[in-house]
């Protein structure tokens, strides 16, 4: 059975930048094109920013730094990280970053510039720094299509409360984590292959207080898997994060794991409760875009004269990773372009680019290329490096400290 539909759409608001979802990524990509002087709308389709980082309760903002005492990921990713722990700490609070100047104490057997943060906190302080700077976010909206003329985006069809509408846009960030901007505009995307591994993240309070509890962990890549890191599966199956049923079986088989935890903690303490869970689906990697440049887990401490930030490995000490601009788009759409875990990496790579400081560090390039130019296949690099250096972010690896 087939339904056809004749639809007119209004368009019911414009702007300078749209950015397409809520993340880490969403949230610096606004906050960068808002400081740029630009009408920025950003479009989540929970009602709290943070994505994963809040509403999926992975509450742990990993490093800036390389775990030999130099700091990588700046700007935005560090302004991020210092709001999360604002109002205060959960767990893994890295004193020797930030209790001290002394760049001696940043060594490999002190802590790694990361940290556990609190989710709701974080996420009312970042709605609060984007209204300050202009922003304005529309809660609870999806974007379904998009209306193109030749190679460029028009504007984003979105769905909400309100009904079918558009929006218009000179440009668009695609920060969905699921690059759908990308899909809808036929850019050339990839999926991830593997799937993801079913996790359960929670909160719950009892005797020894107020606890995150880790159920099911980022799943390494094979070239990557030894004695100890080897993840223990809560399901026998693995999920794309890209089917709408697929997802709600998902959500359920996350929640049977959660009350099955709390039944058996209870064994030992009686008191145990859940005070939060996951309000969306806990997937890491499902869709990509297939950028001018796609980079590579073995490209560490390698120079690109693109660089737009670097970041670190969070699973391991040592490893570099200059990110090229070339990784943020396809010359197939030009006014398009990706931040967070939509951006252009091979699968090995993808589990080290899709954590917070890299999310943020993307997402400041993407903001910032947005405000500056309506087609990045030609956009002036040197004039994005400069914007971005302004900035705090440092490019190159040769001129870290």
């Amino acid at each position: 059975m087939i339904i056809k539909e004749n639809l007119e759409t209004n368009v019911v608001k414009s702007c300078d930048v749209l950015v397409c979802g809520g993340g880490f990524a969403g949230i610096s990509a606004s906050l960068a094109a808002a400081r740029q002087g630009k009408n920025v709308i950003l479009l989540e389709k929970e009602f709290l920013l943070g994505g994963l980082g809040t509403a999926g309760l992975i509450t742990i903002y990993l490093p800036l730094c390389d775990g030999f005492g130099r700091q990588v990921s700046y700007g935005i990713a560090e302004e991020l990280f210092r709001l999360s722990v604002s109002m205060g700490y959960e767990d893994n609070y890295p004193d020797n970053w930030l209790d001290s100047n002394d760049p001696s104490r940043r060594t490999e057997n002190d802590n790694r510039f990361e940290v556990q943060y609190n989710p709701s906190l974080f996420a009312i302080l970042a709605e609060q720094l984007l209204v300050k700077h202009g922003v304005t976010i529309l809660y609870g909206t999806y974007a379904v299509g998009v209306g193109m003329t030749g190679d460029k985006i028009d504007a984003v069809i979105i769905e909400n409360k309100s009904g079918r509408q558009a929006i218009a846009a000179k440009t668009v960030v695609d920060a969905t984590g699921d690059c759908d901007i990308a899909k809808f505009a036929k850019a050339p995307t990839e999926t991830y292959k593997p799937g993801n591994v079913l996790a359960a993240w929670y909160y719950s309070l009892g005797r020894e207080g107020y606890n995150l509890n880790i159920l099911g962990y980022a799943d390494p890549p094979d070239s990557e898997k030894d004695e100890t890191n080897k993840t223990e599966h809560l399901a026998d199956r693995r999920f794309t994060g890209l089917d709408g049923e697929e997802l709600s079986e998902m959500v359920q088989l996350s929640h049977f794991s959660t009350f099955n935890n709390v039944l058996f903690n209870r064994q030992s303490d009686e008191t145990i409760v859940p005070t939060s869970i996951a309000t969306i689906p806990q997937v890491r990697m499902t869709r990509r875009i297939v950028g001018e440049y796609t980079l590579h887990d073995t490209e560490e401490h390698k120079y690109f004269e693109d660089s737009i930030g670097m970041i670190s490995d969070w699973r391991k000490r040592g490893p570099v990773y200059e990110v090229p601009f070339s990784t943020l788009y396809s010359r197939k759409v030009k006014n398009l372009i990706t931040a967070g875990r939509c951006t252009s990496v091979t699968d090995d790579m993808w589990d080290i680019m899709r954590v917070i400081p890299c999310c943020a560090v993307t997402g400041q390039a993407a903001g910032t290329a947005a405000a500056i130019s309506e087609d990045f296949s030609s956009i002036d690099i040197h004039e994005l490096q400069s914007i971005l250096q302004k900035d705090g972010v440092i490019l190159h690896e040769k001129d870290l400290v």
